[in-house]
């Protein structure tokens, strides 16, 4: 057998082992995509503009299916355990993959449970604090925090949530004493940060960037790597003099385990396409939010970064969930 008709052979054999599942007509019903979040929290809009689009591509409804409680570990569940058939497929979040694994005891692995098909955005936080706080910028907000240990206070959108890890990382690098004061969601935080009943924030860039354009309050750095488009002026944590300091939040959507490759790749590229619609990029950063886009192995590989980077945060720091 020559080189040529033996690679022939192969690939016939590959087309052969994956024509049943390449011949499927999947979609033939609709497909739920689970929101562990109420309606009308981010997660549940960006869901609720990304199945617009994949109804339209796959030709069958997306019926978006909300399911809170529990910090997002009740939506996660119903994928996990999900027929593995492309018929279920959720919009998680960092807390719930992330995040939730090293706070509570879940009925989910993050890692085996999911099939990922791809992150589809990603948010930044800004740090901003009460104008009376003498600190105008990163540098003099650490210098002043050390000059009064435990005198000031930040607050969070609730225990073990994004802007609390994130600002857990934040004081364990600067070696600082800062007072946590949760809330149930940065709104709720906001009257008492700008009634200075709390010293700072970090805070969805989007939730706080307008206080900040209306003089409200004094935004000092964003938490992303890089500096953000919305606000180019302010510098990041990063450049700050903490140089690997980073904090974003993001969903990505997933199926569960043991889904069909064939059915993975047919939503990965759906996926791809819609992200790359300019209405839906347009939508998106009205939301101060960034389409991703990845490969599922991209995909997997950030998840399993960032588990253990929270899990040493969540410890270090004696993190308890609310």
């Amino acid at each position: 057998m020559t080189h040529l008709s033996g690679l022939m052979f192969v690939l016939l054999a590959l087309v052969g082992v994956e024509s049943p599942a390449a011949q499927t007509n999947y979609p033939e019903k609709p497909i739920r995509l689970v929101v562990g979040f109420p309606i009308g929290g981010e997660a549940d809009t960006v869901a609720r503009l990304l199945s617009q689009k994949l109804t339209g591509a796959l030709g069958k409804p997306i019926v978006v299916d909300n399911a809170p409680g529990a910090a997002g570990a009740i939506g996660a569940e119903r994928v996990a355990k999900a027929a593995p058939d492309g018929y279920t497929l959720g919009l998680l979040s960092q807390g719930q993959i992330a995040i939730n694994p090293s706070l509570y005891k879940l009925a989910y692995d993050p890692v085996k449970d999911f099939a990922p098909i791809s992150q589809v955005m990603a948010s930044m936080y800004m740090l901003v604090v009460h104008n009376a706080v003498p600190a105008k910028s990163v540098k003099e907000l650490v210098a002043l925090a050390k000059a009064q240990p435990g005198g000031l206070a930040f607050a969070s959108a609730g225990s073990g949530s994004g802007p609390h890890v994130g600002a857990e990382l934040f004081k364990s690098m600067a070696g600082l004493d800062i007072r946590h004061i949760p809330y149930k969601g940065v709104p709720a935080a906001i009257p008492d940060l700008l009634g200075g009943r709390v010293t700072m924030t970090i805070s969805p860039i989007g939730v706080v960037l307008p206080l900040a354009r209306e003089g409200k309050l004094r935004a000092l750095a964003v938490t992303s790597l890089k500096r953000s488009s919305l606000a180019p002026e302010l510098p990041t944590i990063a450049e700050s003099g903490y140089p690997s300091f980073e904090l974003m939040g993001w969903l990505g959507l997933l199926a569960p385990s043991g889904t069909p490759a064939v059915i993975v790749r047919r939503l990965h590229v759906e996926t791809i396409k819609a992200l790359a619609l300019p209405d839906l990029r347009a939508k998106l950063a009205d939301l101060a939010l960034e389409g991703i886009g990845n490969s599922p192995d991209e995909f997997a590989a950030f998840i399993k970064s960032e588990i253990p980077k929270w899990a040493k945060v969540v410890k270090e720091s004696g993190i308890k969930p609310d």
